[in-house]
């Protein structure tokens, strides 16, 4: 196979994976337009209609569907070849977690793990960010997500509660919100991974009440703040600069010394998965396996999602 049809086939299996060209692209590490062209060759040499642009997505043709398959074995076999084996083979084992996630829950599992596997050695990466699992040797990722349908070998490992909350101090200066509308006059303080944080879905017995939240900036409140780290946006919440929708697992200790208190508790946003996600279609190595069931075990346990679950 020439090494044209093998980047155009690469090109093409990050595309479904991931649903788009510009993604593929920070995937792979090329610019879009590389993307394009490489996939819009493969569908000439071919002969076939292998994707369905639009402006707002791209899907797949049944035709695409039969030569991803080819595509995504190509895509772990090229990463085989040129890491020699599969790390986790060797007894190294790369696990990426949400940066909150890791450092409050992951010691102690991590901990028996290699009580277990005498010779093993787990590189924990720590990121928020979506990791490419193939690009960055990853053998299994935690994610805390609604999952969709990534071609990627998914395991529920719990549900995770989200609570709105704030600081006493807060609460006794602004007052308590007793229904969503009252966010309206409140500091919301803002994750800003979330594409749509402006937003806050709440759902209480009658269904979805999505609301448009200020984070302080817009109207003028005292204070405004925003970031990219769950742990600095529960510190905020716990210095009194507004209100936060927090998972409960990051917030447990700081309910159970009064730093927090949770309002709005009938109109709950509904809860997140946690998932142990892995790439490819074949089993999954015997490091991965042990490690999983740890991993299960630990998170089966309630007392680590939330003071009040």
């Amino acid at each position: 196979m020439l090494l044209d049809d093998i980047q155009a086939l690469l090109c093409f299996a990050r595309v479904v994976e991931l649903g788009s060209f510009t993604r593929a692209a920070a995937a792979l590490g090329v610019s879009k337009s590389v993307v394009s062209s490489k996939t819009s060759a493969l569908e000439a040499r071919l002969g076939q209609q292998l994707l369905l642009r639009t402006t707002r997505r791209v899907s797949t043709t049944a035709a695409g569907l039969r030569i991803y398959g080819h595509a995504r074995r190509l895509a772990e076999a090229t990463m085989l070849a040129t890491t020699g084996a599969s790390d986790a083979a060797r007894g190294v084992l790369r696990l990426s977690a949400p940066v909150a996630l890791g450092q409050l829950h992951l010691a102690r599992p991590l901990t028996s793990f290699l009580h277990q596997s005498p010779g093993v050695r787990v590189e924990l990466v720590l990121n928020d960010r979506l990791v490419d699992l193939v690009e960055e040797r990853i053998d299994l990722a935690l994610r805390i997500t609604k999952l969709r349908d990534s071609g990627l070998i998914a395991r529920r490992l719990a549900w995770i509660p989200l609570q709105v909350c704030a600081s006493p101090a807060y609460l006794a200066r602004h007052g308590r919100p007793r229904v969503p509308e009252d966010l309206m006059r409140h500091t919301c303080l803002r994750y800003s991974l979330l594409r749509a944080e402006h937003e806050w879905r709440l759902y209480g017995p009658a269904g979805r009440v999505p609301l448009e939240v200020d984070a302080g900036f817009e109207t003028g409140f005292e204070t405004g703040f925003e970031t990219n780290n769950g742990l600095m946006l529960r510190e905020a919440a716990i210095a009194g600069l507004g209100l936060a929708i927090l998972p409960g697992f990051m917030i447990a200790s700081s309910l159970k010394r009064g730093e927090l208190e949770t309002v709005l508790d009938e109109f709950a946003p509904k809860p997140l998965g946690l998932y142990a996600v892995r790439s490819g279609k074949r089993e999954a190595p015997p490091l991965v396996k042990r490690l999983l069931e740890i991993l299960a075990s630990a998170f089966r346990e309630p007392s680590w999602r939330s003071a009040r679950s």
